[in-house]
């Protein structure tokens, strides 16, 4: 029987998905639910833990514990200043390396390699516990985008790429051929809603969202999910552009009846090249 899971849950209803995947293949979880990140609704039910973000001697205690094996990051959550982590003398030996200095995946990856390497646990990806949530190559929904369309979300795509290679931003909005946006520490709900003051006439602005050239497959792959579309609806968007086998879709059937309803596309595109 493999090892309980442990779930280090971010914001948004991934970690739930995650938690239920395994039940449903008959591993026990136990999360450790981030302080001002995690959802208490989509945690409650499982067995769990409230954790500060800088507390990384008592969530490993915690997993310790459970008798935790492995783990999995799932969910969103927002990059802290220093003063914000507040770091215990666990989380301390890990800053001291300079890690928040790097960009986001260099800073998931040095995670990752810290809790393989020095506290013995093994890192899984979220896909390897929920089958079906990679996006997939091709257009999901009933309609794909126009030759224009099309053509923003190439220069999307190339966008970045650039980005990518210095570890910054997984999403774009292109209008036009015109970048009205790039994602950085906000998030992309607040990308699509900063964008939408930009909005010209003509071709709706698509929104693109790609995982970074070489990124860590385990951790922090591009997710959307309903409440994605909800937001490109409102800002009045094409529809949306993701990495077909780097980017995740929570609650897939919910997302393309949406973006259906709006007539909003959605279209998986191989993640930019190196």
């Amino acid at each position: 029987m493999p090892p309980r899971l442990g779930i280090v849950a971010g914001g948004g209803m991934l970690p739930g998905h995650v938690a239920r995947g395994a039940l449903d293949r008959g591993r026990e979880v136990f999360v450790v639910a981030l302080e001002h990140h995690a959802d208490p609704a989509v945690v409650g039910g499982f067995p769990h833990v409230w954790v500060r973000i800088g507390a990384a001697g008592k969530a490993i205690g915690a997993f310790r514990e459970a008798g935790v094996g492995e783990i999995v990051l799932a969910g969103a959550v927002r990059r802290p200043s220093l003063a914000e982590v507040r770091p215990d003398r666990r989380a301390a030996r890990f800053l001291a390396k300079g890690v928040l200095r790097r960009g986001d995946d260099g800073l998931l990856g040095a995670v990752v390699k810290a809790l393989e390497t020095e506290e013995g646990f093994r890192v899984l990806a979220v896909q390897d516990i929920v089958g079906g949530l990679l996006a997939g190559e091709g257009v999901l929904t009933a309609r794909g985008p126009d030759e224009r369309e099309a053509a923003d979300i190439d220069r999307g795509v190339d966008v970045l790429r650039a980005l990518g290679a210095a570890d910054v931003g997984q999403a774009v909005v292109v209008q036009n051929g015109v970048v009205l946006g790039i994602e950085a520490v906000e998030g992309t709900d607040s990308l699509i809603a900063r964008t939408a003051a930009f909005r010209r006439d003509g071709t709706p602005p698509v929104l693109v969202k790609m995982a970074k050239p070489g990124q860590e497959h385990r951790v922090d792959l591009p997710t959307i999910g309903p409440a994605t579309i909800e937001a490109c609806v409102a800002a009045r968007f094409a529809g949306v552009a993701v990495a077909s086998d780097m980017c995740l879709i929570v609650d897939r059937e919910e997302v393309v009846r949406r973006a259906d309803e709006a007539g909003a596309f959605l279209v998986g595109r191989p993640p930019p090249a190196a």
